[in-house]
């Protein structure tokens, strides 16, 4: 049976952790709310881009002359750039290990293909350096401050890997923000771009060509889901922190008051027995 001593210095500890995980729980739930606005903010901007591409990729079709973008060749998939973007840090319950089951299933099931990773996220870079994959770029730090010249810069890698033959596809993984308490993975192959088909097509007055409209917007259309990738996923990393801490804090709380409890029968029975140590001792000297 543990002493009192160690009763209390468990307690202590347990109480200690508890105030980390309560102070992590609100600064997540600080640094939520500005996530999740920008990523809501970000979707009705994507939708749209993706209506007008469509629009114009139509209208580009109809010129007979036109040639086929690069981003819109669709090649055997030998070669596979998979982009997985994870977390730089833990404790955030299945944030992470969930979105890297999901690449490494994808991975078994394309065992035969020559696969290549740019993994954004420490996380990830860690998990899959172990494994001793091909990792052509890793960044870091990239949600201390989500910005739009960073996810620029990833993709236009991407595109220029593309673009050259050096990959035939490009798959995304990342964390979908859809509540607070609720966060979906899911993959999609962003290159090659398949044109997406027009619900309602608009008639536009083009002052230039289609077709040299639809070479500018197919690469900003890679760098809007590539962005948009990050938002998301930092607004769901922060509900996910959010969410464990607050069931790390409860836990501690009722262990806290197990370990109360167990500590007070201790001193109970402590008590206890120093009393009969006593009575025994007065009645042998009777």
């Amino acid at each position: 049976m543990p002493s009192l001593i160690d009763i209390r210095r468990r307690v202590r500890s347990v109480r200690n952790t508890q105030q980390i995980t309560k102070a992590m729980k609100m600064i997540s739930a600080a640094k939520l709310r500005k996530a999740q606005d920008r990523a809501l903010s970000a979707r009705p901007y994507a939708a749209t881009l993706r209506q007008i591409l469509a629009n114009v990729a139509e209208a580009a079709q109809q010129n007979p002359n036109a040639g086929a973008h690069p981003l819109l060749a669709a090649r055997p998939e030998q070669r596979i750039l998979i982009v997985v973007v994870t977390a730089d840090r833990g404790l955030a319950g299945g944030f992470n290990s969930n979105l890297l089951r999901l690449a490494q299933r994808f991975v078994d099931e394309h065992q035969a293909k020559e696969l290549s990773f740019e993994l954004i996220g420490r996380k990830g870079r860690d998990y899959f350096r172990r494994r001793g994959v091909k990792i052509l770029a890793d960044y870091l730090d990239v949600f201390r401050n989500v910005r739009w010249e960073d996810a620029e810069k990833i993709a236009n890698s991407i595109i220029e890997r593309f673009s050259s033959g050096e990959v035939d596809s490009v798959y995304l993984f990342g964390n979908e923000f859809k509540s607070v308490v609720a966060s979906n993975v899911a993959y999609a192959r962003i290159l090659p771009i398949e044109a997406p088909k027009s619900a309602a097509p608009a008639d536009y007055i083009y002052e230039q060509p289609p077709e040299e409209l639809l070479s500018s917007l197919l690469p900003r259309y890679v760098r809007v889901q590539l962005y948009r990738a990050l938002l998301e996923s930092a607004a769901a990393e922060h509900a996910a922190r959010m969410t464990a801490m607050d069931a790390a804090t409860n836990n501690a709380t009722e262990m806290i008051d197990r370990l109360t409890l167990y500590m007070n029968r201790v001193r109970q029975a402590s008590i206890t027995r120093e009393i009969i140590e006593i009575v025994s001792g007065a009645a042998a000297l009777e």
